[in-house]
């Protein structure tokens, strides 16, 4: 049964950083593509990153330069290093495998 529950969200002041998690369950991510995306207050899902099985990755252009999504292989999880953080990155942050989507973690960008 494949199973995402992300993790690492929270509260945090602008220009700052955290490390999003999702711990991957049912299958190897490593050879999936995974997906980051974001749901902002009152609007709709928004595609934030991608990484292929090849290791290569994309980034919309709201977030390039800014965030990284990696994947540790042993531990079967996919990360979500978001720095310089502004206040419309406010969003509940999911990882993707096809049509599985995790809960959800809900970060929050304000002073």
């Amino acid at each position: 049964q494949v199973q995402l529950v992300e993790s690492g969200g929270g509260l945090v002041q602008p220009g700052g950083s955290l490390r999003l998690s999702c711990a991957a369950s049912g299958f190897t991510f490593s050879t999936y593509l995974m997906k980051w995306v974001r749901q902002a207050p009152g609007k709709g899902l928004e595609w934030v990153s991608s990484i292929y099985p090849s290791g290569s990755t994309n980034y919309a252009d709201s977030v390039k330069g800014r965030f990284t999504v990696s994947g540790d292989n042993a531990k079967n999880t996919l990360y979500l290093q978001m720095n310089s953080l502004k206040p419309e990155d406010t969003a509940v942050y999911y990882c993707v495998k096809g049509s599985v989507r995790g809960k959800g973690t809900l970060v929050t960008v304000s002073e």
